[in-house]
């Protein structure tokens, strides 16, 4: 199973109108194997426990997969066929009602084929919303005849960029895949409930959320509360994520996991994205653009409280990079890139994509935020896996708790003194011909550019000018300067890498004041021959 295929069948549907759902039949599908459910009838008492509680029950049985109980018309469509099912616009949840949320939601068909039961809890009180085809328009797609199909997933809309018009702001499709957006954003990275097996040569496990429950929002509220219960062979759990639509669009998120069996390759709070190419890995591209990504490196605020940048690459085999910590504050895949001319694509419109970090809540203890790089021929493909795993494995039997908030934004401002790296370049040395090759330049040398700006560096005085410390685990690093920028406030970083004969080495560089205090945040970089 491919993370893209999971997205690109429904979140890149054009965007319909709003309607409402019709509200009727049972929840009878939520634990098909003859678990009783706090939801199997309209009006069912609901509360903080229920989904918990749900959770609880489902990891004490053994796991089956759900029924695949799709027409094969819907389950054999062509995609641009699935495209063309669309949300009717008469029948949006909460619309006409003066709330500030409206919900849709998405077909199943095509690589979308689970049924996902989807509630609304009004007063304390769960019923579930009934499937009927005339919710939807087909297009070239055959009207089904059935008429408890199901849903595939929902999105939720707000007016946050004009008061007006309700724009889509978030989306749960696919497994355990949601995305959001903030003011102004397109779809980019998503976030997952779970990561399972990440780059296991055995197969990724992939839990899949089996239930919803939306709390009706009252007027002029400015969060919408939104519960989960999902399963997998591994694991089941209960979320409740509170979701605040906005300028930066951000979720709290309380997750209880239930493992059936010890896990000890569990990814926390997992975000996923592609990284094609950008000036500082693009060996091999024949493109017009200058970058093609959703994201161009992880940032991590370590529980020491330094602040790191790591580039990322579309590399020739797959990478995985640990960073170690203990109570983190955060981390994140970003894009800082933020306008056109750092793309050229006016289709896609990466420097519109939301950065996505996660501020965990509570003490998280030991354990290493993951980085997975995979290689990709295309932008299409999801290629970049980020996650925290903690150091102790989770045990079956127990319950187990996160707590987070994930920010859809620009760019976060966790550390503002600190000057943060803007672009990375990467280049062979090519000495001139009538000089000798620099000192330490060997064949294959490399030239590294950093450029980094904000922070203290914007009014930096003479007596605070910044010197460049630059370290290698391997190979001789040689001609590290430090230079201002072309635009004021900005320094470079510049320095060449003699790999010798070794395979990985890792870079690692930073602005430091005369004192020895950073005057940047750490700038981290794995060179692979």
């Amino acid at each position: 199973m491919d993370r893209r295929e999971l997205l690109i069948a429904g979140l890149s549907l054009p965007l319909a109108a709003l309607g409402r759902p019709v509200l009727g039949s049972p929840l009878s599908l939520l634990l098909d194997e003859g678990v009783q459910t706090a939801a199997q009838s309209a009006g069912t008492a609901f509360g903080a426990e229920t989904v918990p509680a749900l959770a609880r029950e489902l990891a004490a049985q053994t796991f089956r997969p759900p029924a695949g109980d799709l027409p094969e018309a819907l389950r054999s469509i062509a995609y641009d066929e699935y495209r063309d099912i669309r949300f009717d616009p008469a029948h949006s949840l909460w619309r006409g009602e003066g709330r500030p949320y409206q919900a849709q939601f998405f077909h199943r068909g095509f690589l979308h084929a689970q049924r996902v039961e989807i509630n609304e809890v009004v007063g304390g009180a769960a019923r579930p919303l009934a499937y009927s085809p005339d919710m939807f328009t087909f297009g070239a797609a055959a009207k089904p005849a059935a008429t408890d199909l199901g849903f595939a997933g929902f999105r939720l809309h707000a007016p946050i960029n004009r008061p007006d018009y309700f724009d889509e702001v978030c989306a749960f499709l696919g497994a355990s895949y949601f995305r959001a957006v903030g003011r102004g954003q397109l779809y980019g990275l998503s976030a997952r409930g779970l990561a399972l097996r990440t780059a296991d040569p055995a197969g990724e496990e992939f839990p899949f959320f089996k239930a919803f429950w939306l709390e009706r929002p009252a007027p002029g509220a400015a969060q919408i509360r939104v519960h989960a219960l999902m399963d997998s062979p591994s694991a089941a759990a209960a979320f409740a994520f509170v979701i605040h639509p906005g300028a930066d669009t951000f979720f709290d998120v309380s997750m209880r996991l239930y493992p059936r069996v010890d896990l000890a390759q569990a990814g926390i709070a997992p975000l996923t994205s592609m990284f094609q190419f950008d000036a500082g890995d693009r060996v091999g591209i024949d493109d017009y653009r200058a970058a093609v990504h959703d994201s161009d490196g992880l940032a991590v605020l370590n529980g020491a409280g330094e602040q790191l940048w790591r580039p990322l690459r579309n590399p020739a085999t797959v990478q995985e990079s640990l960073f170690l910590d203990r109570q983190p504050r955060g981390f994140g895949l970003m894009q800082r890139k933020r306008t056109f001319n750092d793309f050229g694509d006016s289709e896609a419109r990466y420097d519109l994509r939301p950065s996505a970090w996660v501020e965990p809540q509570g003490d998280w203890g030991e354990g290493t935020v993951h980085l997975f790089e995979i290689p990709t021929a295309d932008e299409y493909h999801d290629n970049i896996v980020a996650f925290w795993r903690p150091r102790q494995t989770l045990d079956a039997g127990r319950e187990h708790r996160f707590d987070y908030r994930l920010h859809w934004c620009d760019r976060h401002p966790w550390n503002p003194a600190l000057a943060r790296v803007e672009a990375t370049r990467v280049g062979a040395v090519v000495p001139a011909p009538d000089l000798p090759p620099a000192a330490g330049a060997g064949v294959g040398a490399r030239r590294f550019v950093i450029d980094l700006g904000g922070g203290s560096l914007q009014d930096a005085a003479a007596a605070r000018e910044p010197r460049a410390e630059v370290e290698a685990s391997a190979g001789r690093v040689a001609n590290v300067v430090a230079q201002p920028g072309a635009v004021a406030g900005t320094w470079r970083i510049a320095f060449e890498l003699d790999p010798r004969s070794d395979p990985v080495i890792e870079l690692r560089a930073r602005l430091l004041a005369t004192d020895g205090s950073p005057l940047s945040e750490t700038w981290l970089y794995r060179w692979t021959a």
